[in-house]
């Protein structure tokens, strides 16, 4: 420790001046890293009044030293060293003429521009933490305390839960050391995915083609139901959410726009059980993207936010400032994209997931540390049993087959095999993956993992054409909508 005092000797300042810049980078490699253990919901609803600076410090208190925290703190370094790498590449640009650069990316602009449609009203509904909602149907008491489905990794909480901090993917552990008297229950799909199914027979009848994002959100075009029932955007959503809550008795949020990538961003904002309106003229648009965070757009994580942070992007509006490095920093696509997001430009096709072209379908699971030679081999025949169930959905077999496991230091690896025939039974599936996995036991003696999943790609289809025997059948449909009027909620329909 240096001595106060006035016969501290200049050469030991000097001495002192290195260590000083040390803890200087010290603390800010410490600060990424809180930043970076907030996780990938940070941006989830009933998180804007919570003092994320306070719950990043008990985050961090909490998992240091475990092997989480080694293995976000090791991730966060990478990540350090590779903005380091950008930036210096920037710095390397911004000594050349971008002329031609900042013409392509402006010619790029104007291409883009001739692209926007104004013309359709999409939505996107998302059910207010579906799991939690859907436990609070058979226990009423819980909707007046803290609480969370999923044992060892939160799912979903409550919005009293939000309150203090807790979020999906966070680690039960820590949410306890957040919210004490938070209640944690098991999941249980079977549940949720009937109540699921009660919140789809709905939404067909105001889209028949509308496409499911996952158990709890999906995309509407509403533009022609709009037109026939001559209602307009705010009234027909409304309507909607109405009828969802006297059919599947949960709420769901909802933002309307012209395109899917506004409405996705719109439907957070009047959380829970509200919605939100941008208006479908250019200037409302820009000037709503404008001083909108990249963190909220969909497709930008806390990966890429702090890339973009680091080049001086905070906003979607300062893409336009540094159009002519964005190709040379993150590539083509990166580059499209983030000026596709800049526009407000998404897409305004509305089609059910199953008529895109799959690549993949895939289950894993998370559970607490588990080894043993016959545990583990139990977990692997389940996952193959679950992801049997998925192809089955889906009418699709696997020509490779891809293990992922995440060991107790969550490294997580991948290996993969070629069948000599595409797959989709279970036994099919254990028996292909059993191999790779009894291979990495062998080179990882003693292993512990927390995570499993099992994954086929290069699909092939096993549909078969149903149409040429029985004709197209429609959506079934349980009643017809009611009248227009609003939706009971505590939040307002709004426009940008």
């Amino acid at each position: 420790m240096i001595a106060s005092g006035a016969t501290q000797s200049t050469t030991e300042d000097d001495r002192a001046k290195p260590s000083d810049a040390q803890g200087e980078v010290a603390v800010a490699e410490h600060d990424t890293l809180k930043y970076h253990l907030l996780g990938p919901s940070l941006t989830k609803a009933g998180q804007d009044a919570v003092d994320q600076q306070k719950v990043s410090e008990i985050i961090y208190n909490a998992s240091k030293g475990s092997k989480f925290f080694n293995n976000e703190e090791s991730k966060d370094k990478n990540l350090t060293q590779k903005i380091e790498k950008i930036l210096a590449r920037k710095r390397q640009l911004e000594r050349l003429d971008l002329a031609a650069d900042l013409r392509r990316a402006d010619e790029h602009i104007a291409e883009l521009e001739l692209s926007r449609d104004l013309s359709q009203t999409v939505v996107h509904v998302d059910c207010d933490a579906f799991y939690a909602a859907v436990e609070e149907l058979d226990r009423p008491e819980l909707k007046h305390v803290p609480m969370a489905v999923g044992k060892g990794v939160l799912t979903t909480c409550n919005y009293h839960a939000r309150k203090y901090g807790c979020r999906s993917g966070m680690a039960s552990f820590v949410a306890m050391k957040l919210c004490p008297q938070l209640i944690c229950l098991p999941m249980n799909f079977e549940k949720y995915t009937k109540k699921a199914q009660e919140v789809r027979e709905v939404l067909a009848l105001y889209d028949e083609c509308f496409q499911s994002a996952g158990m709890d959100e999906a995309y509407l075009n509403i533009t022609q139901y709009c037109a026939d029932h001559d209602m307009n955007p705010d009234d027909a959503v409304s309507q909607l959410r109405s009828h969802v809550f006297e059919n599947a008795k949960i709420t769901i949020s909802a933002g309307v726009a012209a395109n899917a990538r506004i409405a996705k961003i719109a439907s957070n904002r009047n959380k829970p059980n509200g919605q939100f309106r941008v208006a479908s003229d250019r200037a409302t648009i820009m000037a709503f993207m404008r001083d909108l965070p990249t963190r909220k757009v969909n497709g930008v994580g806390r990966v890429f936010e702090r890339e973009l942070d680091a080049i001086g992007v905070k906003t979607c509006g300062d893409i336009y400032a540094h159009r002519a490095f964005l190709s040379k920093l993150f590539g083509e696509k990166a580059c499209h994209f983030l000026m596709q997001v800049y526009l407000g430009l998404g897409h305004t096709s509305v089609r059910p997931a199953e008529e895109y072209e799959r690549k993949s379908v895939g289950t894993e699971s998370t559970f607490r540390d588990l080894s043993g030679k016959q545990e583990l081999r139990a977990k692997l025949r389940w996952i193959a049993e679950e992801l049997e169930k998925d192809l089955a959905r889906t009418q699709n077999k696997g020509r490779t087959l891809v293990l992922k496991i995440k060991l107790h230091t969550y490294e997580v690896l991948t290996r993969q095999v070629i069948p000599p025939k595409a797959v989709s039974t279970a036994d099919d599936l254990y028996t292909y993956a059993l191999p790779m996995f009894q291979k990495l036991e062998r080179e990882i003696p003693g292993m512990k993992l927390r995570l499993m999943g099992l994954r086929c790609t290069h699909l092939v289809s096993t549909k078969k054409d149903k149409d040429a025997t029985s004709g197209k059948s429609g959506p079934k449909t349980t009643s017809k909508p009611p009248r227009a009027r609003n939706a009971k909620g505590n939040s307002n329909t709004s426009s940008a």
